[in-house]
């Protein structure tokens, strides 16, 4: 079955052709051997073997999702949210620091949409979304033909083999930076995503939502330091004027969701503010932890 290259119309395609992106790049979560792609599922040379789900992604957490994995309402939400346009600078703004060809591997990467963005702006790319939420996986394995979704815990040893990977994102997401410079080639970017204190700022105030935790930066550039080469910061700041749906699900897509129930019924104008940190993996010879 033929699909088209890009996100737009891709839900009818084959779930085959989104895993056939990960050949190549995926481990077995038993056995730590290299998973071997096949039309529906995958296995590795000791036989043990894991299914595609119908709806395109391949579970290898092992085990029931976490308490605090996203739910189906919260993806839900998200999804409308990313669809808003709301994000598209932070997508320009990571396409513009992906090379043409990349492997990527999107962790934390929801419902897909992140990835899938990068990967329309670079025709010869393709990449791995990896998530511990169910929900999230169904949506990211019909996010883009080239981009396979699978269920793994991001704080675990990834499912992922090592060095094969050009860049990792990580918007909004556990930072497993050990893991993220094992899976990485030498000289793989590694981008991060943060929220300034301005993010959300006017929604945060009026419904009282969770505060930015002061301090973020500093832990950021201590938690990576021996493993990778700060290379530059750029911040993305861009308006959001929401209607009462959209601000309902600004807050109901993340964390406050947990929080109480919010009823957001009036429009405002809030904002994205996030940083994108370029973090380089060092070239061969560098010193570790």
């Amino acid at each position: 079955m033929s699909c088209p290259s890009t996100a737009a119309g891709f839900a009818g395609c084959d779930a085959a052709v989104t895993l056939a992106a990960a050949t190549g790049l995926l481990a077995c979560p038993r056995c730590a051997e290299p998973l071997a792609v096949e039309s529906a599922g995958a296995t590795c040379p000791h036989g043990h073997r894991f299914d595609t789900a119908r709806q395109g992604y391949l579970n290898l957490l092992g085990g029931p999702q976490p308490a605090n994995a996203d739910t189906a309402d919260m993806v839900a939400a998200r999804t409308r949210v990313l669809a808003s346009g709301a994000f598209d600078p932070l997508d320009e703004a990571l396409a513009r620091r992906i090379d043409d060809g990349a492997t990527v591997a999107d962790v934390g990467g929801g419902t897909g949409h992140h990835l899938a963005r990068l990967l329309d702006a670079h025709p010869a790319s393709r990449g791995v979304s990896l998530d511990v939420s169910v929900p999230a996986a169904k949506r990211a394995g019909r996010a883009h033909p080239r981009a396979a979704a699978v269920v793994a815990d991001a704080w675990g040893t990834l499912p992922l083999r090592s060095g094969r990977f050009d860049a990792v994102t990580c918007i909004f997401a556990p930072r497993n930076i050990a893991e993220f410079a094992r899976i990485l080639r030498p000289a793989g970017l590694l981008l991060v995503v943060t929220p300034d204190p301005e993010h959300l700022t006017s929604l945060r105030s009026r419904e009282g939502l969770l505060e930015i935790e002061a301090g973020k930066e500093d832990r950021l550039l201590r938690s990576v330091s021996g493993w990778f080469d700060a290379v530059a910061r750029h911040r993305v700041h861009a308006p959001i004027d929401a209607d009462a749906s959209l601000a309902h699900d600004l807050i109901a897509m993340g964390p406050n969701a947990f929080h109480g129930e919010h009823r957001t019924v009036a429009p405002l104008v809030t904002e994205v503010a996030v940083s994108v940190w370029v973090l380089r993996h060092p070239v061969p010879g560098a010193t570790h932890p």
